[in-house]
This record gives structure tokens, sequence and C-alpha cells, in this order.
């Protein structure tokens, strides 16, 4: 494509807050910062400055910041950021305590609830002196079992204020699921909600409670929140209290923040888990806080007064990611449920009706909507939303032209792409930048992002492994239970020892943008050549007879086969016809290795509980090979579509 689907204007480009921090580090540092690769350019070349730079801008609220910034900085992983520092998340948060909104909340059809900056630095303050009445104090851990609701934001927010560490996952995971996380980590409390409603349907969580507390380490206090009952009965869940009794027992006021250091551990979070016990991902107050605020100052421009949207879960990093949102001062739009409850409309009925700025959401719901037919541009206002941001699988080119088409066409649509793993991006958008087909807009600034081959040279215009050769805040301080960080170094560091391999499939373009083909371990080998799954989605989900697909390589007599499989618009069914239009869509438009060697449909495909499809655990599958967790799914029954197919038998 010789031209992109968007250009910001001159005035959305002049009032971005990229372009004032530009201006301002250029001024500051005598250098010529006119434009996005310049500014990349020095902020990935002096790490020290643009950090700084960034911190000021920003307004960290910090007792101290100290004069040494990065320590060991040739090191990775061992770079110390800010080892002098002394701050505290929540405080940074917090910042604001007027009367103006600070949380719109919808829980489906059923809720609907705000609260003003003052009434939740009141509620954190109140639940802050609970806590630490249970004995919670820095290093301790608070585990929430919660919906996207307001009380998870007060419950993070409480346990940050105390120094204490937040971790969370969203009550639709099982027992064995939330044991597996929880009980790695022994919280000293545990918030939860009774229940949640999901598809019009009421959901039970405290029977799943009773079962966790039996077997995870001693809790010393459980909070229940009251969401789908008012009275709840608590009796036989050991100490425990209703939220809204605890916080009518204190007496509000002023926060007393603890002030951590910049790698005090503030969130523990779970790898996916399908291979093995979920792996505990420890990450720091400052290096998440001074990570987020450079992505929502910066590259989404999220100003103060916005109204920020993700739908997302408290067990996806995006519900972090999200919360963060309140230090630049913007409005949260927290929405727990289906998206496609009652009808495939709901966000957008959501967006007109909370006015919301920026709308977050993933690539695979904006597929979903396409496929409903649903077309936004001709139902919905939708006059506040100016960025669109996705995630969670690449979004392929025919969805940009889908939002454009038929969602709205002056916005800027930000695909982004990072990681539990980091909390954060390593690509991501720029308000100020113009959008190009199936690319994201552009790499993170400070984070010196790469492509590279399998002999470790950087490569521009072709397909690599994304990976980062310079410290970055954000990298997480360490794996829980891990005292020797020999799993952390595994996990990212032996690929390419001393560079952070991320794991993805990547090509950087000429744009400086970037083009995610999917996980370089799902990545496909036939007859020695890489192919990366999402090439293959692209052109599969097309379709309209085709709902979703999964794609994985199968061994077969010493080379690699490549098959897929294809979920049918309700009634159809794959036959030779269908088969032939598939694989005639992919050889059109790929290569012929690309074409797949068998077909197959099942009825579901397995999932993570964040969405995410499961390559790899569905390869294993088709491989008799055990799968070891199966609670990371929410779905594991549709597992056994893939187990026994004659189809690949030979």
């Amino acid at each position: 494509m010789t031209e992109p689907l968007w250009i910001p204007s001159a005035a959305r480009v002049a009032a971005a807050n990229v372009t004032a921090f530009a201006r301002r580090a250029g001024e500051h540092h005598g250098v010529d910062l006119a434009d996005y690769a310049s500014l990349h350019a020095w902020s990935v070349a002096h790490l020290e400055d643009f950090w700084n730079e960034l911190w000021d801008q920003c307004g960290v609220i910090a007792h101290s910041r100290g004069e040494r910034v990065l320590v060991d900085g040739e090191r990775m992983p061992g770079a110390r950021w800010y080892p002098d520092a002394r701050l505290n998340f929540a405080q940074n948060l917090l910042c604001r305590q007027d009367d103006e909104t600070a949380i719109v909340f919808h829980g489906e059809d059923r809720v609907v609830r705000e609260l003003s900056f003052a009434q939740l630095h009141d509620r954190v303050s109140r639940l802050a002196q609970a806590l630490a009445a249970f004995g919670v104090g820095e290093g301790d851990r608070v585990a929430g079992y919660l919906p996207n609701m307001p009380e998870a934001v007060i419950g993070m927010l409480a346990t940050a204020s105390l120094g204490a560490i937040w971790s969370s996952c969203s009550p639709d995971f099982g027992v064995r699921g939330v044991v597996d996380r929880f009980g790695q980590i022994a919280p000293k409390v545990l918030i939860t909600a009774d229940g949640y409603y999901y598809a019009g349907k009421e959901h039970d969580c405290l029977g799943k409670v009773r079962e966790v507390l039996a077997e995870i380490p001693p809790v010393v206090h459980t909070v229940v929140v009251p969401y789908v009952n008012a009275h709840p009965a608590i009796n036989d869940l050991g100490p425990a209290s209703l939220i809204d009794d605890l916080l009518a027992a204190q007496s509000g006021g002023e926060i007393a923040f603890r002030q951590v250091p910049f790698n005090q551990p503030l969130y523990i979070m779970y790898s996916s888990g399908t291979t093995g016990a979920p792996k505990c991902i420890v990450h720091g107050a400052g290096g998440t806080l001074l990570k987020h605020l450079c992505e929502h100052h910066l590259h989404t421009d999220v100003k103060r007064g916005d109204r920020l949207f993700y739908f997302t879960t408290c067990g996806w990093m995006m519900w972090n990611w999200m919360v963060s949102g309140l230090a630049c001062g913007a409005t949260l739009v927290l929405y727990d449920g289906s998206p496609f409850h009652p009808g495939p409309e709901r966000l957008f009925d959501l967006a007109d009706a909370a006015g919301i700025d920026i709308f977050g959401t993933s690539a695979k719901y904006i597929d979903a909507v396409k496929k409903s037919g649903l077309e936004p541009i001709r139902t919905h206002d939708l006059a506040s939303v100016r960025t669109i941001l996705s995630t969670g699988s690449p979004l392929v080119p025919e969805s940009f032209d889908f939002v454009y088409r038929s969602i709205k066409k002056d916005l800027c649509l930000s695909s982004i792409t990072g990681g539990t793993d980091i909390v954060a991006c390593f690509a991501l958008g720029n308000p100020a930048l113009p959008v190009w087909r199936g690319e994201l807009q552009c790499l993170a600034l400070g984070l010196d992002v790469q492509a590279f081959d399998e002999s470790g040279r950087p490569v521009r215009g072709e397909q690599g492994e994304l990976v980062c050769v310079r410290p970055f805040p954000s990298m997480p301080v360490g794996f829980w239970n891990d005292p020797d960080g020999r799993r952390y170094r595994a996990a990212y560091f032996e690929k390419f020892p001393g560079v952070w391999c991320h794991g993805d499939w990547v090509k950087i373009t000429e744009h400086g943008g970037l083009v995610v083909y999917g996980r370089s371990d799902a990545t496909l080998n036939p007859g020695g050549v890489r192919i990366g799954t999402a090439e293959i989605y692209r052109e599969v989900e097309q379709l309209a007879d085709v709902m979703e697909s999964l794609v994985i390589g199968q061994d077969v007599d010493g080379d690699v086969r490549v098959v897929l499989f294809v979920v049918l618009r309700e009634g159809l069914t794959l036959d030779d016809a269908l088969r032939e239009r598939i694989r005639k869509q992919i050889r059109a438009n790929t290569t012929p290795r690309h074409v797949p060697a068998r077909i197959v449909q099942v009825p579901d495909i397995p999932r993570t509980k964040s969405g995410k499809i499961v390559e790899l655990t569905v390869r294993d599958v088709v491989h008799g090979r055990t799968v070891k967790n199966k609670e990371a799914l929410a779905n594991p029954q549709a597992l056994e579509y893939f187990r026994d197919r004659p189809e690949l038998a030979s």
C-alpha cells in the first residue's frame, strides 16, 4: 500500500503530548528532535536523559529520585534503575481528589455505578487502614479474585499504598487455576466478589472460594464484595467480612503512602500456564509506573479528563495497564461481562453512553464484530472516540480496513504488542504518526527494539525474532520463588545472551513500524521455511464461512506439514469444495508452502482466559503429548476435538 489509511491533522499533531515532549527534550538537551525517528533514536541512545525527562514532564510524585538513574546498564539482566529513589505507585495514581468522575462501571446490563476521584481516594484510604489492621505491610501479598469492577481498582491501590503486592485473576478461573496461582504466592488477604455476570447469567464465586481457601496457605482474612447478591452468606469462609462493613469501620482521610524503592515488587502476574504451573512474574512499582506513563502520556496521548476504556478482565495485563491511566488524570471506564450481551453493539453503546475517548479491545473482538455484520459507523455516533487500541493477537490488514470503513474514519487505530512479561508494550501507537495498513505504528520510546535473524544479526524489512538489546525500566524484578534467577534468565536471555528475546516473530517496516506474525515458538517450518501463523489466519478468516481458525505444524516423516482447523458458520459442514476455496485463498495471497496439507472442522477453538488461542497446546494434543495444565484454559473441553483425529493419522 502506497498511502496510509489515516493521517493525523496538523492540529492533532500540534496538540499531542509527544509533540510537546519532543520539543521540550530537544531544548533541554540541545538536540533536534523534529520527527519521531529522531526522538526514538535519541531515547535509546540516551536512556538516562530520556527517562529523567519523562519523569519530569509527567510530574512523578516521589519522596526522592536520587542522582543515579541506571547502574550496571551494560548488564541484562542485572541493570538497576533509580537505585536511590523512593516513591509510592498508588500515590501517583491518586493524584486527583476532586469531585469529577474517576470510574464509570457497567456490569453488563445489570449494574451501573460511578465514583468521583474524591470517593475513590476515600475508599482506598479506608480499605488500606483495614488491610493494615490485618497485618498487611511492605512485601505482603493481597490477592483479588474479582470482576473488572471498582473494588478491584480500590483493592489494588490500597495494597500498593502500603508497599504490599497485588495479584489478581478473573472470577471465571476454576479452582485449580486459582490455586495454581495464589497457592504459589501465599496471600495474606483475599478479596473476592460473591459472583459475576456473563451473557445474562449469574455465576457464583463463593463455592469456588471455599475450595481455594482449603488448598492454599492460610489466609488471614477474606473480604467479600457483594455483586450478584446484596447479602451473601460468608459464615463458612473463616475470618471474613463484607467490604462495606470494613470500609464503614474506618475513618478515611489522608493516606500514609509507604515510600518504597523503585524496584519494590508491586504486581505478581502469571504466564498462561498452558505448559505447566504458571510462572509468577514480579513487576516493580517504579518501572511499571514510568513505563505506563510513557505509554499513556506519549504513545496514547491520554490527557486529564479523558475517558479510557479497555475491554479486559483482572486476569489480563491490560487491566493493570488500563488502571495506570489514573496517573494521567483520566477517567476509567470499566466493563465486566460479555461484549456481545445482549448483542454485538454492546461496547459501542457503552462508548456513546460513557463518552469514551480511547477505546481498547482485542483483535479477535474486532474480527468478531466484522463477522457479526454490525457496522457501528451506521448505528452509533462515536463522536468522542479518537483512538482505538487493539492487542491480544496480530490485527490483520483486513481488520484495519474494517475499522476505517465500518467503525469510524477519523481516528488513530493503534495495534499494540508487548505482554505480561513486561506489563507493557514493545511497539504501539502514536497520535502524531500515520496509520499504515497492517502495521503497528512505531517502536516504543526508550526501548531499543530490533528484529534478529537466527544468527543474532539485526534485520529490517525481513522477519526475525523480536528482541530488546538494552535495559528498560519495566523488565521484571524477577520470578517469584526463583532465588538465583535461573528460571528468569532461561525465559528471556538464553537464545541471545545479554539480549531480551521476547518470543514474537516480527518484521520492522520501512515506516519504522512493526508487523507481528505470531509467536516464534508457534511458527511453522514446512521444508525448513519459517512461516508465521498470522499469515494464514489473515487469509482464512476473510472467508465469510469461517468463524475462527487455528493452525499448527504436525511432525510427519521427518518434516512438518501444515494443519488447519476451522470453526464454520453455524449449520455448515466442511466439504471438498470449501476446502478448495480455503486453499485457493491462501495460495493466491501467500505461497504454496502456506497451503495446509490437512483442513479439519472442529466445533470450538481452545483459548486462554484472556482469549488467546493455544497453538502449542493443540500441537501437543495432536502429537499425543500430555497437556499439563488445562485449568489455564477458558474452555479445556475443546481440546478433545483435536485428539485422535483420523484425518491426521496418515
